[in-house]
């Protein structure tokens, strides 16, 4: 039998009409639609291990995964095959081989995401489900200040999903900013690991700062009590996108991709 050979991937798709990353029986996920075409090239099953697992509706730019294979096929049959037979809104963009001690998840330092908004009276009718909506006026520049409180290694329990399976809620986040791009409001956040629906919680609590119904200071306030019924709504998953993760230079990967719409993090 030929040897086993690891894969890296990286992952484009609009999350709409699934119910997230992570492979379900009874409901369309990503990671099935994936593993089921890269098993079709392979001739055989195909298990996928993925940075980071998106919630349902959410959109990813770069996600990376990894997969082992004896099968003979070059990093183009991969990527050519697997696209064949996968829906348009799926995607391989890159496949290269990796060390055989590579992890898509545990070798990532870091992770990025970014979360769009449409601020303007009128909704959009071509960005539905690609960014969220807010009629009423934002003010980013407070939110980004407000945001500023975050930065660093805290207890994220108020902005933690009442679902989340993590050990700890202790995530150090590096850096965050919320800027304005005419009608759009750009939210960019990049920590060592996020917990369930917490870029989510964060934006929704920074959207009522940004709406003017509470202060720059509350977020704080929110952050050290710790009480997620406190916070903001979580903010809807269509403007929701995963950038992608981070991995040390010496692993050789391409670096997250520029996101489609211009934000406030290089």
């Amino acid at each position: 039998m030929a040897e086993l050979r690891r894969w890296a991937a990286g992952v484009e798709y609009q999350g709409t009409r699934y119910s997230g990353w992570q492979w379900q029986p009874d409901a369309p996920s990503l990671q099935r639609a994936l593993q089921e075409a890269l098993g079709k090239v392979a001739d055989h099953a195909i298990e996928l291990t993925a940075a980071g697992r998106t919630d349902a509706g959410v959109h990813a730019l770069g996600q990376v995964v990894h997969f082992d294979s004896p099968a003979p096929r070059s990093a183009y049959a991969w990527l050519a095959g697997a696209n064949s037979l996968l829906p348009p809104e799926l995607s391989l963009r890159w496949v290269q081989p990796a060390a055989g001690d590579f992890h898509a998840r545990f070798s990532a330092v870091s992770r990025r995401y970014r979360y769009v908004v449409l601020n303007s009276r009128g909704r959009g009718a071509l960005l539905a489900d690609r960014a969220a909506w807010e009629a009423r006026p934002l003010d980013a520049a407070a939110m980004n200040e407000a945001a500023q409180t975050l930065v660093g290694e805290h207890d994220f329990s108020a902005f933690r999903g009442a679902d989340c399976q993590s050990r700890t809620p202790m995530r150090h986040l590096h850096r965050i900013r919320v800027c304005r791009f005419r009608e759009f409001v750009v939210l960019d956040v990049q920590a060592n690991a996020f917990l369930q629906h917490m870029v989510r919680n964060i934006t929704g609590t920074l959207l009522a700062v940004g709406r003017g119904e509470q202060p720059v200071g509350w977020v704080g306030e929110l952050l050290r009590g710790r009480e997620r019924a406190r916070a903001g709504v979580t903010a809807p998953p269509g403007g929701l996108y995963f950038v992608g993760p981070c991995y040390p230079e010496a692993l050789g990967l391409p670096e997250p991709p520029e996101p489609w719409f211009p934000g406030a993090l290089p």
